[in-house]
């Protein structure tokens, strides 16, 4: 597994303005499955979205970060939750020297990668 710095939005319900996250993930060799914040995605073909929720079935856009705070699609409103650990690094990646507060909320994410609960779902017998 590695971890990594990506940004994630949710799409099923919301279009473009489905609540965003800045955060680390954990992914996997092929990054075929990433997990994040106690939900576990897997890769799909889609015009709007490109993961699926393993669990639930919802849309995701789910990407690696821009330089040019443009993570959030040029239709879509809202702040972008980022992770509290994360702001050096995205600021060292956007040259800035703070965050725009009117695009961010700084939030605690915990650690929450359920590897071991999603394996354990998709390597189940079909019924």
């Amino acid at each position: 597994m590695i971890n990594d710095l990506m940004y994630i939005e949710l799409k099923t319900g919301h279009s473009d303005d489905g609540p965003a996250w800045i955060g680390y993930v954990k992914t996997s060799k092929s990054k075929k499955t990433i997990c994040f914040n106690d939900h576990a995605f897997q890769k799909c073909i889609g015009n709007f979205a490109n993961y699926r929720d393993v669990e639930s079935g919802e849309a995701y856009w789910i990407s690696g970060l821009k330089r040019r705070e443009t993570n959030r699609h040029w239709a879509g409103h809202g702040k972008i939750i980022i992770d509290r650990r994360a702001v050096p690094e995205y600021l060292t990646l956007i040259n800035q020297a703070e965050l725009p507060e009117h695009l961010f909320e700084i939030v605690d994410i915990p650690d929450c990668f359920p590897v071991e609960r999603v394996r354990s779902l998709l390597n189940e017998p079909a019924e």
